[in-house]
């Protein structure tokens, strides 16, 4: 089993998206029992809260359902149970290598890595801008969502 954990700041607008998407791409292939999807924020301020409603309204557009999930800030445990932990940006990302335990063996890094041709390292946070920040997160988390599956893929992990 690959285990992937999805980071932003609050956990309401961009992970749960890359989660969501992410998770019924997985389930697209056939791949649910091979592959764990979460998400997580590295801020508490939401936990337990759903997506944001703009996240939620503009995923279903696309058909994918977010409602589900709950927010929850990352775990010390996190990095011992996830193979890939992936930030939305550098942010969060030097918060993650903050708190990361020497020993941790799998993947920390930026989640547009795996998107080709992508023009941003960083998936924009949308939480105070209007609809259109929403509609670009869900573009680049698609691209990198179909490139970390590929990824998965070519590394034997499916």
């Amino acid at each position: 089993m690959t285990r992937v954990l999805f980071v932003c700041l609050g956990n309401i607008c961009r992970s749960p998206t890359a989660h969501g998407v992410f998770r019924q791409m997985v389930d697209a292939r056939g791949l649910s029992g091979r592959i764990e999807v979460d998400s997580c924020g590295t801020a508490h301020w939401h936990a337990g809260e759903a997506p944001d409603p703009r996240s939620t309204e503009e995923a279903a557009r696309r058909g994918y359902r977010l409602g589900d999930l709950r927010a929850r800030q990352v775990q010390p445990d996190d990095f011992a149970r996830f193979d890939y932990i992936l930030a939305m940006d550098l942010s969060n990302l030097a918060d993650l290598q903050a708190v990361c335990p020497a020993d941790f063996d799998g993947h920390l890094g930026l989640f547009l890595d795996f998107a080709a041709d992508s023009d941003t390292d960083e998936v924009p946070d949308p939480y105070y801008g209007g609809g259109e920040g929403f509609t670009r997160v869900l573009d680049l988390v698609e691209a990198a969502s179909e490139g970390l599956l590929d990824e998965l893929d070519r590394r034997g992990h499916l």
